[in-house]
């Protein structure tokens, strides 16, 4: 760990194209959780992120919850099976139901989760988000798409009551309307964008985007090297937070275009040749 920060190791990290690292800053736990997941024949990445809350260690059960079952449905391949958003739907669902599961037989603490989960599938972005742990999609450095937080503060921005600078900043910003592992079932938004060369993506806790701006994340989702860039505004998000900062959690991603499959099987065919040529070379 450097700074505080500790960056997601795995087969899919050590990539210029995706990084992605949580700080604890001044919270005597880390309660946000992440997983990044690849499949390199298809090109199909799965990104998640979750901030638990709930008291008690409940916080770190939870978005360990929601991790744990975006991991399980991804190795059982439905994501292969069903629509983008279906899938994203499946997985928010199911994670609101393995937080029930954990949280029965527990006093005083009840484990409850926001979510933000990307699938790159094909030639398609799906995204899905329950609270207020957010989505950034940027083209060449401009800001395309932001999820809406569910939360009072943002109803008071939609009634033009404050700005969303403001709200980065309102007494109630934590209080949430939705999240996962309440009584009723969460209602999911979900949007979706053609997969594009050129564009990226930001995946982040509130503990983020309280202190980076759209501008500075469109800014590090440009920079070539994207593990880098992640360590760099998580070590901005710990000395603009301070001692008393919130756990931070950050993924950054490029989407890139989808090559077409008689192109995949060409390359793949190429590759193979040239392997061969050498091996006969040698002899």
């Amino acid at each position: 760990m450097e700074q505080g920060i500790d960056m997601a190791r795995g087969d899919t990290m050590g990539r210029s194209w995706l990084g992605a690292g949580r700080a604890r800053g001044g919270r005597p736990s880390q309660q946000d959780d992440l997983v990044c997941l690849v499949d390199e024949a298809t090109q199909s990445r799965l990104l998640v992120l979750a901030d638990g809350m709930g008291g008690d260690g409940a916080g770190e059960l939870a978005s360990a919850g929601v991790i744990a079952v975006a991991r399980r449905l991804w190795h059982e391949g439905r994501w292969r099976e069903l629509p983008g958003a279906l899938f994203l739907e499946q997985l928010c669902q199911d994670a609101h139901l393995e937080l029930r599961r954990r949280g029965e037989g527990l006093v005083d603490a009840a484990p409850h989760a926001t979510v933000v989960a990307l699938l790159l599938k094909g030639r398609t972005a799906y995204w899905a988000h329950v609270g207020d742990s957010r989505l950034y999609r940027f083209a060449r450095g401009r800001l395309l798409d932001c999820t809406e937080d569910h939360s009072a503060v943002q109803l008071r921005v939609r009634r033009g009551e404050l700005t969303a600078d403001q709200a980065a900043r309102a007494d109630d910003q934590h209080q949430l309307l939705r999240g996962l592992g309440g009584l009723v079932p969460p209602r999911v938004d979900h949007g979706c964008a053609p997969r594009r060369a050129g564009q990226s993506f930001a995946l982040c806790s509130d503990g983020v985007w309280e202190q980076l701006s759209a501008q500075e994340l469109a800014a590090f989702a440009a920079c070539s090297d994207l593990p880098a860039a992640v360590a760099e505004a998580l070590a901005l998000v710990l000395t603009r937070a301070g001692e008393a900062g919130d756990n931070a959690a950050l993924i950054l991603v490029r989407a890139a275009r989808v090559r077409a499959a008689w192109l995949l099987r060409l390359l793949r065919w190429w590759s193979a040749r040239r392997g061969t040529g050498r091996r006969r070379h040698a002899v």
